[in-house]
C-alpha cells in the first residue's frame, strides 16, 4: 500500500504555542495524524526547532515555515511510494543537509517520520509498540515505571524553585495500572496538603502543582521534599518500599556562565558544593534518580558527579546528551552518568531516536523515554516506551489531558496485552 498523500496544519500545543501536526493518508485512504512537542528548557546540542520569527504572527512563534517544508519539500519526494521508515528517515536528513536539522526544521522532520512508522505498522495490521519493537528487535515488552511531576519548579513554573521537576515514582505495584493509582492518590493528597499550608495549588507547564514557598535555595527544595513526604505517608505509603523520588534539577537553567557557579536562590554553589548538596539530599530522602544534576557542558564536574554519586543514584543526562548517539558515545567512553533521557524531538528522526536508545541500552546505560513541557495528545512516548523495552517513563503530573493521554494509553497496551 502506497502514501497517497502527506500535508501538515500548525496546531497549538499544551503551552498555547504554536507546533506542527502532520497528516498521512493511505492509499485506502486511512488518515494517519503526528503531531510534535516544544521543550521550554532545551540544550544547547538540541536539533532545531524550526520557527517563523514573525512578531506579527504567534509572537514570532508560529511554524508555517515548517509547515511549509513539509507540504512543498517533503510530501513531494514521498507520496505515490511504500512507506519505509529506514529509507525514508534517511531521505529526510539528506533532504534537509545539515547536522542539526536547521534547514527543513526537526519538527517538520519528525512529524512526517511518526506518521511513516505508524503507517507501516497499519499496513501489518499491528500496533504501534509491536511494531516499533519488530524493527528495534526487541519482543520483550514491558510497561515502564513512571515518574511522575507532581511539582514544578524552574522553566516550568514562575515560582521561585530551581530545581524544575519533583518527581515521584510508584515502584510497590504489581501493574502499570496500580502504580498510577498510587501516584494519583499522592498528587491528590498533596493538593490538599498544600492547600492547608497555605500554598497556591495553580499547576505549571507539565501539570505538577507550582507553589511559591519561602526561603533560601537549599531550604526551599528540603521544603519541597517534606512536603511530598507528608503527601506519601498520608496516602498510606512508605517512602522507598512503594514510592521513591526522582528529580531533574536542570542545572544549566541556573548557572552561571561567567562566573562558573549556581545560582540557588540567593546562595552561590560551586559545583563541589551542589554535589555535596545532592549527597545530602540522598541520605535525607529516598531520591532514586537525579536528571541534569550539573550544567550541560561541565563534562569535567560530571566526572566528579558520577564517581561520587554513579553507585548510589541513577544519574541521567538529557541537556548533556539531548538523545544524540555521537555525544552518548562521547559520555560512554568517559564514564560520565549511568542513563540517558530519550527525546524523540531532540534529534529529529524515529530512528536516530532508536539508534541513541540502542546505543545506551547496549553499554549498559539506562534509558528513561520523556515528555516535553509543550505537548500535544499525540502517545508515540508511550508505545515507544513499551516497545523498546526501555523501562523508564516520563510525561508530568496524572493531570493534564495532553500528560493523561500518554497514561491511558499505557492503561490501553497493559489491558489489550492482558486480555
Amino acid at each position: 500500500m502506497k502514501i497517497k498523500k502527506i500535508w501538515a496544519n500548525q496546531i497549538l500545543d499544551s503551552r498555547g504555542w504554536p507546533t506542527v501536526e502532520c497528516n498521512l493518508q493511505m492509499e485506502d485512504d486511512h488518515l494517519i495524524k503526528s503531531s510534535v512537542p516544544s521543550g521550554a528548557s532545551t540544550g544547547k546540542l538540541e536539533a532545531l526547532e524550526l520557527r517563523d520569527g514573525d512578531k506579527n504572527h504567534y509572537l514570532g512563534r508560529g511554524v508555517l515555515k515548517a509547515v511549509e517544508n513539509i507540504n512543498k519539500i517533503i510530501a513531494p519526494t514521498l507520496i505515490n511510494r511504500e512507506s519505509d521508515l529506514k529509507l525514508m528517515d534517511s531521505e529526510l536528513i539528506n533532504l534537509d543537509g545539515t547536522e542539526n536539522k536547521s534547514k527543513l526544521g526537526a519538527n517538520a522532520i519528525l512529524a512526517v517520520s511518526m506518521a511513516i512508522i505508524r503507517a507501516q505498522a497499519y499496513i501489518e495490521k499491528k500496533e504501534l509498540y509491536q511494531f516499533i519493537g519488530d524493527f528495534f528487535c526487541n519482543k520483550n515488552f514491558i510497561l515502564p515505571k513512571v515518574m511522575f511531576n507532581v511539582l514544578n519548579g524552574g522553566a516550568h513554573a514562575d515560582n521561585g524553585i530551581d530545581f524544575q521537576e519533583f518527581m515521584i515514582m510508584p515502584i510497590s505495584g504489581k501493574s502499570f495500572a496500580e502504580n498510577l493509582q498510587m501516584a494519583t492518590i499522592v498528587y491528590h493528597n498533596l493538593k490538599d496538603i498544600l492547600k492547608k499550608n497555605g500554598y497556591a495549588v495553580g499547576v505549571g507547564d507539565e501539570g505538577g502543582f507550582a507553589p511559591k514557598i519561602e526561603g533560601s535555595g537549599k531550604d526551599i527544595i528540603k521544603k519541597v521534599f517534606d512536603l511530598l513526604s507528608q503527601a506519601i505517608v498520608s496516602s498510606n505509603y512508605s517512602l522507598g518500599k512503594d514510592i521513591v523520588f526522582c528529580l531533574d534539577v536542570a542545572a544549566s537553567q541556573f548557572y552561571d556562565e561567567n562566573n562558573k557557579i549556581y545560582n540557588l536562590g540567593k546562595e552561590k554553589l560551586t559545583t563541589e558544593e551542589l554535589i555535596s548538596f545532592y549527597e545530602d539530599l540522598i541520605k535525607n530522602y529516598s531520591i532514586h534518580s537525579i536528571e541534569d544534576g550539573l550544567y550541560e557542558q561541565d563534562w569535567s564536574g560530571w566526572k566528579v558527579l558520577t564517581e561520587k554519586l554513579g553507585q548510589k543514584v541513577q544519574l541521567v543526562g538529557d541537556d548533556l546528551f539531548v538523545t544524540n548517539p555521537r555525544l552518548i558515545q562521547k559520555g560512554i567512553d568517559s564514564s560520565i552518568a549511568n542513563a540517558v533521557l530519550i527525546k524523540p524531538n531532540q534529534i529529529g528522526t524515529v530512528t536516530e531516536t532508536l539508534a541513541a536508545i540502542r546505543l545506551a541500552q547496549d553499554n549498559g546505560y539506562k534509558t528513561v523515554i520523556s515528555h516535553r513541557s509543550g505537548e500535544t495528545c499525540d502517545t508515540f512516548i508511550s508505545d515507544l516506551a513499551v516497545a523498546v523495552g526501555a523501562g523508564q517513563m516520563k510525561a508530568g503530573a496524572p493531570c493534564r489531558s495532553e500528560r493523561v493521554a500518554k497514561y491511558n494509553r499505557l492503561l490501553e497496551i497493559e489491558f489489550n496485552s492482558s486480555s
